[in-house]
């Protein structure tokens, strides 16, 4: 595997989780609990793609990606902080600008010939096969578990009426 490392190898992992959950999260209509949960792990593994790119530097220089991985820290949490303060446009437009960004970034590692992911699926395409299917297994895996998870549990129904502000708080928390 030549130059690869613990970091790099975690990174590249970490990169391909976090390409895999944005196009649910972005297309699936509900906005519920596995949203949020798939969401926290997103944004966890997007903050960890993020700051281990600056460790992960080519001949000692940091690159564009760098200032993107810098950039993307912003937006993400510029999205969280507005998701938590229920401000839904501004969260849905950072982190789907984010995913672009990674997206593009990805782009960029597996198409420029001389980057370690070209190099590894040059010489070992197997591994990076195994690999991404890994990470697309463990994806499917947590939503499985969690959308067995809400059909396991029966929402209890109060038979007594709900102002509006009940429904929104509900709305928000589960």
């Amino acid at each position: 595997m030549g130059h690869w490392n613990v970091l790099l190898v975690s990174h590249v992992v970490a990169a391909l989780f976090v390409l895999a959950i944005g196009p649910v999260q972005i297309l699936r209509p509900r906005r519920d609990r596995v949203h949020r949960t798939m969401g926290y792990a997103w944004v966890s593994a997007i903050y960890y793609v993020c700051l281990s790119s600056f460790w992960i530097v080519s001949e000692g220089h940091f690159t564009w990606l760098h200032g993107l991985s810098a950039f993307t820290l912003i937006t993400v949490t510029l999205g969280l902080s507005s998701a938590i303060r229920g401000n839904i446009p501004a969260h849905r437009g950072n982190m789907i600008g984010s995913y672009i960004g990674t997206a593009i970034a990805f782009g960029f590692a597996v198409g420029v010939p001389s980057r370690s992911i070209p190099e590894l699926l040059s010489t070992d395409p197997a591994m990076g096969v195994f690999v991404a299917a890994l990470v697309l297994l463990g994806v499917g895996i947590a939503y499985l578990s969690l959308f067995r998870g809400i059909r396991e549990v029966p929402a209890v129904r109060s038979t007594t009426p709900r102002s509006q502000d009940e429904e929104l708080a509900d709305n928000r928390s589960g």
